[in-house]
This record gives C-alpha cells, structure tokens and sequence, in this order.
C-alpha cells in the first residue's frame, strides 16, 4: 500500500472522527443516531443567489447550479433525497422561461443525485457513461452511509427512486438552451471516476462539481485519484472562468482553479517526501 492510499484512509478516519465528535453532543441517548448533522442543512430556496446572466446558484450543501435560457432551463445536482428536490423544482418554476427541463449531475454521490423524483416525469435526465456506470456499482453502498449518519439522513433518504438517464453521452455534448448554451464535459477521473463539469462560456461561468472548493478541503473517497485531480485541474486553467461555482464552499471566481492546484501539489509533495523517508530503498509510489 502506497503512502497515498495510506493517507487516503488516515483522512477518512480523521474526517470521521471529527464529525462524529461533532455530532455526539447531539444525541440524547447511547446508541442513538443524531437529529442533524453540522454543515447539512437542508436546502433553502431563499438562499438563491444570481450569478451572471444566465445562470443562478442555490447556495446550501451541496451548491445547486440553475442554468436559465429562452427555450430551457438546466438544472445541475438535486441535493439530498427528494424533499431537498422539491426545494429545487419551486426554485426553477419561478426562473423558468421555456418548455423544456434538464437535469444532470456532476458525480454519483447521494447528495447530488438522489432528489432526481422529485423533477416532473419529462424532466430530460442527462448523464455521462462513466457516471452512470459509477452510479450503478456505487450509489447503494454510498446511500447506505449516509442512512446511518443521521435521522434527517434516513427520512430524507427513506425512498429514493432512481430513473434510467434519457441521454447518455461519452466525453462532452452541448445543450442550445435558447440565447445561452451549456457545455457538458468530463476529463478524467479525479474526485471520483465519473466527475462532470458544466461550462456556460458566454457568461464565463464553470460549475466544476466537487472538483473546485472553496475554502474547504476536498474529501477523497477511495475512487479518486490525487494525480488525475492535479491533472484536470491543469486542462481547466487555459478555459479561464470568470466565475466559479463549486458543489461545496463559497462561489468565487476564476482563481479558486490555480489555488485547488497549488494546493494539490504542495499536498502531494510532502507525501512524496514522507514516502521516501519512510521507504528510503523504493521509489515513493503515485496515487
């Protein structure tokens, strides 16, 4: 075992502990799962905030990107099981200017694709390949934990439903949404293997999924990969983003690409070299 993958399930013990030490003075009884979980609220359709033109961004856990043309309305991430999803849909009904609704998402995770039911029936649902393939093997076990976080957890989650995507696209498709469009692309495995990124070019706006955070430190489930997350980030610095709306943290702009990279660099190195101290003889393994 490398020291990443190492360091991958240190992380996760100390993200654990931490969190479970939050929310232990919480519980009123031995044994008993706690009523919230800190930095899970639910979603709040007062907390919509406008990003440029034509795309909006309601601001909660995860960041739900609304991109709004004249002839369609796309919606990216429906936030935890499907009454964070219905949060959405009164959103979009008061922004919506067209017939038509998609809905993507940028990774399997369970906070951003199980509120999908929640979207009327011909709501087109878009996916990449990767994801849908990465969903199928790892959104039961993934819903699972998250059930066992919390009693919000487990009401919120108590029925999800899950459709079959409408479109299924390798690499990169592009949606006229009227007056605005949307480009749908994926450059590798990084937070997990099937991430999506969105980019509305004429308003200078990316949503790089879990990809991008602001101010606070990506979590590396044990699909990701350290290399390839330095590696996209690389391919998106020359696409120069005005502004930068990530799944978790504050929106900011353009600058949050260069600031992730440095600090997956500077995080890489000094595994790199605590690698070679521990295992002088052998060349410190990648991730």
């Amino acid at each position: 075992m490398s020291y990443f993958r190492e360091a991958k399930v240190v992380g996760w013990a100390a993200v654990l502990c931490v969190f479970y030490a939050a929310v232990a003075g919480a519980q009123s009884g031995q044994g008993r799962l706690p009523q919230t979980l800190p930095g899970q609220p639910l979603i709040d359709e007062h907390a919509l905030t406008r990003v440029s033109d034509h795309v909006y961004a309601i601001v909660g856990w995860p960041n739900i990107g609304i991109v709004v043309g004249n002839r369609a309305t796309l919606v990216i991430d429906t936030g935890l099981g499907e009454r964070n999803g219905a949060t959405i849909m009164r959103v979009v009904q008061k922004l919506e200017k067209g017939p038509v609704l998609y809905l993507t998402t940028t990774h399997y995770h369970s906070e951003h694709v199980t509120g999908e039911q929640a979207f009327p029936a011909n709501t087109v649902l878009i996916r990449p390949v990767v994801q849908e393939e990465e969903l199928i093997q790892r959104l039961p076990g993934h819903i699972a934990r998250f059930r066992e976080m919390s009693q919000q957890n487990q009401q919120l989650l108590a029925n999800v439903k899950l459709r079959t995507p409408d479109i299924l696209f390798n690499g990169e498709m592009k949606l006229d949404l009227g007056g605005i469009t949307a480009r749908l692309f994926c450059l590798g495995r990084a937070h997990t293997v099937g991430d999506m990124l969105i980019s509305v070019e004429e308003d200078g706006v990316l949503i790089p999924g879990d990809i991008v955070e602001s101010k606070l430190f990506p979590i590396m489930p044990e699909e990701s990969s350290m290399k390839g997350w330095i590696a996209v980030l690389d391919k998106l610095e020359p696409l120069k983003p005005r502004l930068v709306v990530p799944d978790h943290g504050q929106l900011g702009d353009g600058s949050l690409i260069r600031s992730n990279a440095r600090c997956w660099r500077n995080f890489r190195g000094a595994g790199l070299t605590l690698s070679a101290r521990a295992s002088p003889r052998k060349k410190p393994g990648g991730c």
